[in-house]
C-alpha cells in the first residue's frame, strides 16, 4: 500500500487522463501513499484507487493535494495547472455520474412536493367545511340577536331590562363575538393552506422541467443579447466547493460569478446586474445562508432571483421548511450531483431567458 498501484484497466479516457494527473501531483510529494493518506487521515486503499483511476475523488481530495504539494515545494501551484486539473475533474464527473441517479433525486424531491399539496389541499377542505359551518351558526346569532332587538324596540324597554327579560342575550353575543374570532383564525389558516398549495404545486412543475431537462435536452431558446447573458452566482466558503460546481457548470452557456461568503454575495448584487439564479451554501460562517437569503430578498432589486440552497444538513422537512421560509425556491443536498444541478441551474436559465424575450 505504500506503492503506487498501476493505472486500472479498462478506464475511460477522461477517468485516465485526471488519474495520470493526480499521479503527477501526488508524486511531487515524494511520500508513499499509506504515509499521506495518515497524514490526510485518509483510508489508504481509498486514496490509492483515487490515484489509480477506478475511484472518482471529491474534490477536496484533489485541493488538498494542491495545497500540500505548494507546502513542500514552497511555492504556489499555478493558476494554469489547477484550471487544467478542474477541467479534467468536470469531464471525469460528466463520464462517471449517472443520469439515472440524478432522476431518482428529482423524482423523490417531485413525490415530497407532491404529498405536500396533497395534504394541503385536504386542510384547505377541513378548514373550508369549518369555515362555512361558522359562519352559518354567525348568521342563525344574528337573526336571534335581531329578533331580540326587534322585541326592545316595540316595547320601549331599557338594555338591562331587556336583559332580565331574556337572560341568554349576553350569552349570544359572547358566543358570536367567540365564532367571528374563530371564523378569523380559520380564515387566515385557510389562506395559509392555500399559500401552500399553490407553492407546493408551483415546485412540482418546476421539479417536472428539471426531470425533462435530465431525461432529454431542453428546446433551444431564442439567443440572448450580449447584456441578457445569464449569470449565476455560486456562494460558498469552501473553495473546493466553488471549483467543483464551477467545473459542473462549465459546459452550460453562461457567465458564472463565484464568492465566499454572504457578505460577498450581497456585494457581488450590488456589482453586476440581473442573476438568473444564485447558488448557496446553507453552512457558513459569520453568515450563513438563511441570513444571506432573508437580506437579499429584503432587497427590491433583488427579490425576485430564485434561490437555490446546497446543504450537507439533508433536506428533512425542517430545513427545508426554514429554507423556503429564509426565500429559497429549491434545495439539493451535498454531495451534490453534478446531473441534478445542471438541470436545475438550466431551468432557472430558461426561464430567466423566457422572462426576458417576453419583455
Amino acid at each position: 500500500m505504500g506503492e503506487l498501484r498501476p493505472l486500472g484497466d479498462d478506464l475511460t479516457d477522461t477517468s485516465r487522463a485526471l488519474a495520470q494527473a493526480l499521479r503527477e501531483l501526488f508524486e511531487g510529494l515524494e511520500v508513499s501513499v499509506r504515509r499521506y493518506a495518515a497524514r490526510r487521515r485518509r483510508d489508504p486503499g481509498t486514496f490509492s484507487r483515487y490515484l489509480n483511476g477506478t475511484r472518482l475523488p471529491p474534490w477536496q481530495v484533489i485541493t488538498d493535494l494542491f495545497t500540500d504539494l505548494a507546502e513542500h515545494r514552497g511555492a504556489a501551484v499555478t493558476t494554469d495547472a489547477i484550471e487544467f486539473v478542474r477541467g479534467l475533474y468536470g469531464a471525469a464527473v460528466d463520464a462517471g455520474a449517472s443520469p439515472r441517479h440524478a432522476v431518482e433525486i428529482l423524482e423523490q424531491q417531485l413525490a415530497d412536493a407532491d404529498r405536500v399539496s396533497r395534504r394541503s389541499s385536504v386542510r384547505g377542505d377541513v378548514l373550508g367545511d369549518a369555515l362555512l359551518e361558522r359562519t352559518h351558526r354567525i348568521a342563525d346569532l344574528e337573526v336571534r340577536l335581531s329578533q331580540l332587538e326587534a322585541d326592545r324596540i316595540a316595547e320601549r324597554r331599557r338594555a338591562d331590562e331587556l336583559a332580565a327579560a331574556h337572560p341568554d342575550i349576553s350569552g349570544l353575543l359572547q358566543e358570536r363575538d367567540d365564532l367571528q374570532l374563530d371564523v378569523q383564525r380559520l380564515r387566515t389558516e385557510l389562506r395559509e393552506a392555500q399559500a401552500l398549495r399553490t407553492a407546493a404545486e408551483d415546485r412540482c412543475t418546476l421539479l417536472e422541467r428539471q426531470l425533462d431537462a435530465v431525461e432529454k435536452p431542453p428546446p433551444p431558446l431564442p439567443a440572448a443579447a450580449p447584456r441578457d447573458m445569464p449569470k449565476i452566482l455560486i456562494v460558498d466558503d469552501q473553495p473546493g466547493n466553488l471549483l467543483a460546481m464551477t467545473a459542473v457548470l462549465a459546459s452550460l452557456d453562461q457567465e458564472l460569478v463565484t464568492v465566499s461568503s454572504g457578505r460577498e454575495a450581497l456585494k457581488a448584487l450590488l456589482d453586476h446586474e440581473d442573476f438568473a439564479v444564485i447558488i448557496m451554501d446553507v453552512q457558513m460562517p459569520e453568515m450563513d445562508g438563511y441570513e444571506t437569503c432573508a437580506h437579499i430578498k429584503r432587497r427590491p432589486r433583488n427579490r425576485d432571483v430564485p434561490i437555490i440552497f446546497l446543504t450537507a444538513m439533508g433536506v428533512d422537512s425542517e430545513h427545508s421548511a426554514r429554507g423556503y421560509a429564509a426565500g429559497a425556491v429549491d434545495y439539493i443536498s451535498k454531495p451534490f450531483d453534478p446531473w441534478a444541478l445542471r438541470a436545475k441551474v438550466a431551468v432557472f436559465t430558461s426561464i430567466y431567458l423566457e422572462r426576458h424575450t417576453q419583455q
